[in-house]
């Protein structure tokens, strides 16, 4: 686990950020594009050599009903992190669904390795602590390429942090699975943005900026987006 002195130094300094970085991003979204494009190219380089790899191996080598069950595990534990940013949203109803998910999944899904609680009838729900901290009114701030993560932005970033250390993946006290189940989690999670390789096009950085600062903004206000974001970020820059 991370030594508490650290836990306290990222949580003040997330809190000047959160604070000084709305004046930043009205001038500019990506004022650190500079810092921002070396990262990203970095997480390509990365992510051509090992990532993807890796990735397109696990695809083609564990039979689909074991990456399912992987798939369904991981969404198993999500859902916590989940029910808990719904809860601080105060969305109750979306809460008990979560709810019922956990309950029916851990149990008779086998410890969630089958979903059987989608064919019961209890939606999967989307949140994380940066929506939460959107939905409270926290603007975004500057875009932030994360080394090995990708796009985010200054709240969404303090956000990820707080739901990494908060969610089950960081519970068990044995570092060895502590660290399996987080391999395991990258994993999971680069297999599933695949499908999404073949859909970006022209200036990858751009595409990837602006995809994922109108998503984030769609996520936070739950579909009601400003009719004016999309002249604000045209994919055409």
């Amino acid at each position: 686990m991370i030594h508490s002195i650290s836990v306290r130094s990222l949580i003040l300094g997330a809190c000047f950020l959160l604070l000084a970085s709305p004046a930043l991003a009205e001038r500019d979204p990506d004022p650190w594009e500079g810092w921002n494009q070396r990262v990203f190219t970095f997480n390509q380089y990365f992510d051509d050599y090992l990532a993807r790899p890796v990735a397109e191996t696990y695809v083609d080598v564990v039979p689909r009903p074991a990456q399912r069950g992987v798939r369904n595990f991981f969404s198993n534990l999500n859902d916590v992190t989940v029910l808990v940013n719904n809860l601080l949203q105060a969305k109750f109803r979306d809460a008990a669904s979560d709810t019922g998910r956990i309950l029916v999944n851990t149990t008779i899904g086998l410890g969630g390795l089958l979903d059987v609680a989608s064919d019961a009838g209890f939606e999967r729900n989307h949140e994380d602590f940066g929506q939460t901290l959107g939905r409270w009114g926290v603007g975004p701030g500057p875009y932030l390429v994360l080394p090995f993560m990708g796009p985010s932005t200054v709240r969404d970033a303090f956000g990820f942090a707080t739901d990494i250390y908060t969610g089950p993946v960081s519970s068990p006290d044995q570092v060895r699975l502590r660290n399996s189940l987080y391999g395991m989690y990258m994993l999971n999670t680069r297999v599933q943005a695949l499908q999404l390789d073949s859909m970006m096009y022209g200036d990858q950085y751009i595409f990837m900026r602006d995809a994922y600062l109108q998503q984030r903004a769609y996520d936070v206000s739950d579909g009601a987006v400003d009719e004016d974001f999309d002249d604000d970020w045209s994919w055409d820059d």
